[in-house]
């Protein structure tokens, strides 16, 4: 044991600061769907609900309500822990670019905080407000979670193209133009690829509990509706998900042309360039193994000129100032599972759509339950490789033509120990959400069964209290 703490003390700290902050960054984005979608999802059905006095669209809006409230309080709690990420794992960074950086996310508070608080209102005022009105107040938490997401991935996007600051004669930030920081080149296309995905990933991943319920036999309207508000949100934001994600590929192309090449395997300038299904990138620069489309990757690049259409390659920028054979295989992978599974869901969303235009019902064969069922998986990993693809890519930068990653990190030994344990505490924290949030879903199936109706408590999680005189149902 103490040779190992020894071995971790004297390693390399960066390597093991972006370990740890990838981690953290792939746990906590299967949280930021939900935080950002599932309230619209929630006043669909509420609106159901009120709208044809529906209980059973009530019901859905209330114990959606309750794990949402789950959701974000995990969310918040990963959140934080990346914030401090920045400061701890990556000081250098935070120190020279801090001033730029941090401007979306000041904003990203102001977005936070107005999220919590319409949630806590949302959720207290159940039995505590007038129909309506309470309806209304879910909408700031809509707003605020596009927003929110917007921001953070604004800060992203100024680290691919960092604008809107003035350097001194040292070299150091000497002024900063909040707008341009915010607006940077790459934001709009990247903070609506990531928005549209929130909805997508979060209407799958609400969507398939109910498919599998669908799929063991459960066909009564409560189930039925808790699969299509989702599922139709979801399949709405896929063929959207599609156009965005082919515009920022073309964007990719014309400003980040290294980040292409690596996304593409083109290890030199050329043109009718085959689009590679996996396959990878050997030292010496050739490409060997998987589905060589011929030319496609140079028509999807530029229709205008098609398969004629050149692309960057690799080697015109020297190896220091580029991704790694490993990173460039990484980001190829990323790619053809991103652009897989998504072909995929969109197709998924074809098949739904289409019997609901030629036969008025959702789909009823085992083989679309069984998919949609999946579906939440699916685009999760998705979703996760996008982000991959996305961080890799920019390699070996941390703010693109600026500075280097090995730059930027921490140079205190023993991030390796800090990694380990939080690698331990977040295992603790993701098997305690399932936990917590099966128990939820456990305790509503028996209420189901006891046909106590619409629950009483107003709390995420509170103790089984019947309805009384004095916690009347609530009414139109």
């Amino acid at each position: 044991m103490t040779a190992i703490l020894e071995s971790l003390l004297a390693a390399d700290p960066v390597p093991w600061a972006r370990a740890q902050m990838a981690f953290t960054l792939a746990f906590h984005i299967i949280l930021v769907p939900l935080g950002v979608s599932w309230t619209a999802m929630t006043l669909i059905a509420n609106y159901i609900g009120l709208k044809r006095n529906d209980p059973d669209g009530l019901r859905l809006a209330q114990r959606w309500s309750k794990y949402m409230a789950v959701t974000f309080a995990v969310g918040a709690v990963t959140g934080t822990v990346l914030t401090f990420e920045l400061g701890l794992l990556w000081p250098r960074f935070m120190g020279d670019w801090g001033e730029a950086f941090g401007v979306p996310f000041a904003f990203e508070g102001l977005f936070f905080f107005t999220e919590a608080i319409f949630i806590a209102i949302y959720i207290f005022g159940w039995r505590r407000l007038k129909p309506w009105t309470h309806f209304w107040t879910g909408v700031p938490i809509v707003l605020a979670g596009v927003f929110g997401a917007a921001s953070v991935v604004a800060a992203n996007a100024w680290m691919n193209t960092p604008t809107g600051f003035t350097l001194d004669e040292a070299g150091r930030v000497a002024s900063v133009d909040p707008l341009e920081v915010i607006f940077n080149p790459s934001m709009p296309l990247q903070a609506a690829h990531m928005v549209v995905a929130a909805y997508l990933v979060g209407g799958f991943l609400v969507a398939s509990p109910y498919a599998f319920r669908l799929l063991r036999g459960s066909r009564d309207r409560y189930h039925r509706l808790g699969f299509i508000i989702p599922f139709s949100v979801a399949t709405i934001a896929a063929p959207i998900q599609m156009g965005v994600g082919d515009s920022l590929a073309r964007w990719v192309y014309d400003n980040q042309p290294i980040k292409f090449a690596a996304i593409q395997l083109v290890p030199t300038t050329s043109g009718h360039v085959p689009e590679t299904i996996f396959g990878q990138l050997n030292e010496d620069g050739t490409v060997v193994g998987g589905i060589p489309i011929p030319g496609l990757a140079s028509w999807l690049s530029d229709p205008s000129t098609g398969s004629a259409t050149v692309i960057q390659g690799l080697d015109t920028v020297s190896p220091e100032d580029r991704p790694t054979v490993r990173q460039v295989n990484i980001v190829h992978l990323c790619w053809d599972i991103m652009v897989g599974f998504g072909t995929l869901l969109f197709g998924l969303s074809i098949w739904y759509w289409g019997s609901w235009i030629f036969r008025k019902d959702i789909p009823r064969s085992r083989v679309f339950l069984s998919l949609a069922a999946s579906s939440g998986l699916l685009s999760v990993v998705a979703m996760e490789a996008g982000w991959i693809l996305s961080e890799v890519g920019r390699q070996p930068w941390i703010v693109h033509g600026l500075m280097r990653v090995e730059d930027a990190a921490t140079g205190n030994t023993g991030v390796g120990i800090t990694f380990v344990v939080i690698l331990l505490l977040y295992f603790v924290l993701g098997i305690t959400t399932i936990l917590v949030l099966g128990s939820m879903s456990r305790r509503f199936r028996r209420q189901e069964g006891a046909g106590t109706g619409f629950e009483d408590d107003a709390v995420p999680y509170g103790p089984e209290v019947p309805p009384t005189a004095a916690s009347p149902e609530r009414r139109e």
